[in-house]
C-alpha cells in the first residue's frame, strides 16, 4: 500500500498546506521559533504516518503511539500561537478543527492495530 493514499495522511498534508499559508502572517518574533515548530512538529507527523503505512500490522503501533504524541504536541503549540495572538482566532479554529479531525483518523487507526 502506498502510504500517501492514506486518508490521514492526506489529511496532514493538507493541513500543512493550510498552515504554511498562516505562518506567513505570524509576527517576525514568532514565525521563527512557536511557527518553525509547529510546522517541524507537522513534518514529523507526516513521516511517522507515511512510514506506518508502510509497516505491517505488528510492526505499526510505535510509530502511530509517535504520530499521537505529536499530535497532542501540535493542538498545545497552535493554542500557545494563539495565546500570544500570533495566530488569529479564526486561523486558530480552522487549524484546530483539522487537528482535532487527525487525531479522530489517527485514534481510529491506532485502536485497530491494538485491537
Amino acid at each position: 500500500m502506498d502510504p500517501f493514499d492514506i486518508p490521514l495522511f492526506q489529511n496532514v498534508y493538507d493541513f500543512y498546506k493550510t498552515l504554511y499559508l498562516c505562518l506567513k502572517d505570524f509576527p517576525r518574533q514568532d514565525r521563527y521559533s512557536l511557527g518553525q515548530r509547529c510546522e517541524v512538529l507537522t513534518i514529523e507527523l507526516l513521516q511517522s504516518i507515511a512510514i506506518a503505512g508502510r509497516l505491517l500490522k505488528l510492526q505499526k503501533a510505535p510509530y502511530l503511539e509517535k504520530a499521537s504524541t505529536t499530535v497532542d504536541l501540535l493542538r498545545v503549540a497552535l493554542r500557545l500561537a494563539k495565546d500570544v495572538h500570533a495566530l488569529d482566532m479564526k486561523k486558530y479554529v480552522t487549524l484546530q478543527a483539522a487537528v482535532d479531525a487527525i487525531g479522530r483518523m489517527l485514534g481510529g487507526w491506532r485502536r485497530s492495530v491494538l485491537a
